[in-house]
Formats: C-alpha cells, structure tokens, sequence
C-alpha cells in the first residue's frame, strides 16, 4: 500500500524517533509499505517519519545509482545508531522526498560505522562509504529530526524560505502522495 509522505512543515518531521521492538504493530507490513512508497514516488531512502511514523526505522535502496558500494545496496535499517563518522567532508546535491522540487548541495563525511537491526531483528555493525553513507546519513538525520536544509548555510535557508512555506501548504508540484500539515 502505497503510503502518503508527510511534507515540510509537518510536526512528525521534527521529532527524534522511538526505539521499536521486533513486536512494532504490523512491522513487516509497514516494511513492505515503505519500500513500495519509497519506489512509487522514485526515492532512494525513506525514513518513518516521512510516512508519519516518529520511530526509528528507515529504508535506502541505491540501486539505481551507478557504481554504488555495495553493488545493488539495499537495507532497512531499525533502531540505528551511528557510531563513527569520519573523513575530509564533501559536497553533493540532496533532494528530499518531503520536501519536493528543492535540492541543495550538502556537506558530509564520506565514511561512517553503523550498528542496527535488520527487517528480521539480526544485528549489525557495518561501515559504509560514499554515496552509501550519503543515503544513511540523509536517512538517519530524519530518525533524529533533523532535514537536509538544516545542513546548508542561513543565508540559503532564508532564500528558500517562501518555497518552503509554499510546500508546507501544499503550493507544490509533486507527482506522488503527500500530506500536508497546512490547507491549501
């Protein structure tokens, strides 16, 4: 089931999400809703949060980028924490599916070590790089209540700030299901 992403402005996007237990109401299910919202809105990574959910559960599947590492890297992530960061940070552009039609490029470290669980409550400690660390970093910020344009210098912010609030009343070109906290 194809699930409405909440966009900017939308209170949930601000809280720092919940640790959830492998007995989380209809979990699998909610997986699975995920990865099809994720894909039918072209995404490469979707956070609960964005679903309307302030738990710690997030989804990355970069496939379709070239050369990623690991080659067709696709993972659900429950409960995670980074441990470590690391590397001279970099710059590249990052989209939001919450946040529509903005892009922005963003500074971080290319490398980090991660430990969570997976869809089937294993646990894992893994380190990843590049765009893989990209796409969790972006992701992990969301369980932590944090969005890509809280990463980019006031001056941009303030630039962006009539676009902003157009998306938080849904004045926004989007191809996909949203909700939107303020009436149009």
């Amino acid at each position: 089931m194809i699930l409405p992403i909440y966009a900017y402005g939308s209170p949930v996007l601000r809280k720092k999400g919940a640790d959830i237990t492998r007995d989380y109401p209809n979990l699998q299910e909610l997986i699975n809703n995920m990865y099809e919202t994720m894909y039918d809105s072209h995404g490469i990574g979707l956070a609960a949060p964005q679903v309307g959910l302030p738990i710690r559960l997030f989804i990355v599947d970069g496939s379709p980028i070239e050369d990623i590492e690991p080659a067709g890297f696709k993972q659900t992530f429950i409960n995670p924490q980074i441990i470590e960061e690391w590397g001279e940070p970099w710059k590249y552009e990052e989209g939001c599916l919450s946040i529509p039609t903005i892009r922005e490029n963003v500074s971080r470290k290319p490398e980090l070590k991660i430990r969570y669980l997976d869809e089937h409550f294993q646990e894992h400690e893994k380190s990843f790089k590049g765009m893989a660390a990209r796409i969790i970093q972006h992701e992990y910020d969301h369980i932590e209540g944090r969005l890509f344009i809280d990463l980019i210098s006031p001056l941009k912010r303030n630039l962006l700030k009539g676009k902003l609030n157009n998306i938080s009343m849904g004045k926004v070109d989007h191809d996909y299901k949203m909700r939107f906290p303020v009436k149009k």
